[in-house]
């Protein structure tokens, strides 16, 4: 597989075009970035355990029935994936009570929602990744309704599986996020699942071991995105 030139450079994560046009290379780096962009440093390691992560939750997916775009781990940093038609909207599903949400609606960190709450946001960072509705998304043309309802199935069925999983290792994952894309018209699953994207807290002492350490300046970071993959069996 040949790695040809650099066709974006997000805030953590480049993708490379590659011979095949069907495929491309997403390589995570060391940046860490929070309030959109505003907090950014380099945390050594960063870029690897998220990709191992990474490798590890899709293919635990992949297994469970869900198509993602995962197609081969490459190197300690970089992974081959299919070249997806991304949908700028994310799918935010929250089983406790945190961050924006508390922030909002003014309820208790840590509140249990029953059944879980489902949030779409528009990816866009200078608007600061706004909140929007299935009305929004077809009006302006940012997915099909088809696609809306697709990705909604996949992104609760994802809640069950990963729930279990992280619940099994000891974890309440709190909230997370998926952006999904388009491959030969099938919506399937893209971008990456990692404790950047998501909130995981130890079930027993609250502790809190994904972003929000970055976010909230508790340190530690690395080392809790460490445990969590060591917790549910990521090779690192």
């Amino acid at each position: 597989m040949e790695k040809r030139q650099e066709l974006f450079a997000g805030k953590a994560k480049s993708v490379y075009a590659t011979d095949n046009p069907e495929l491309v290379i997403l390589s995570f780096r060391d940046d860490t970035s929070a309030f959109d962009g505003e907090k950014i440093e380099q945390l050594q390691r960063k870029g690897e355990v998220n990709n191992k992560f990474n490798a590890f939750i899709m293919r635990y997916l992949e297994a469970a029935g869900i198509q993602t775009h995962f197609e081969d781990l490459l190197s300690h940093n970089e992974v081959l994936v299919k070249k997806l038609e991304m949908m700028p909207v994310e799918c935010v599903v929250r089983n406790r009570a945190a961050g924006s949400l508390c922030r909002r609606l003014g309820v208790e960190e840590g509140m249990a929602l029953d059944p879980p709450v489902f949030e779409f946001f528009l990816k866009n960072d200078p608007l600061h990744d706004p909140m929007i509705n299935e009305y929004h998304i077809e009006t302006f043309g940012w997915a099909t309704a088809e696609a809306v309802a697709a990705m909604k199935v996949q992104t609760f069925k994802i809640n069950q599986i990963l729930s279990k999983l992280f619940f099994d290792a000891g974890m309440v994952l709190v909230d997370y996020k998926l952006e999904f894309g388009l491959f030969k018209g099938e919506v399937i699953l893209g971008d990456e699942f990692s404790p950047d994207g998501c909130r995981l807290w130890d079930a027993a002492s609250g502790k809190k071991l994904d972003k929000d350490r970055f976010r909230q300046g508790l340190g530690g970071v690395i080392e809790a995105y460490e445990e969590v993959a060591m917790r549910i069996g990521v090779p690192l």
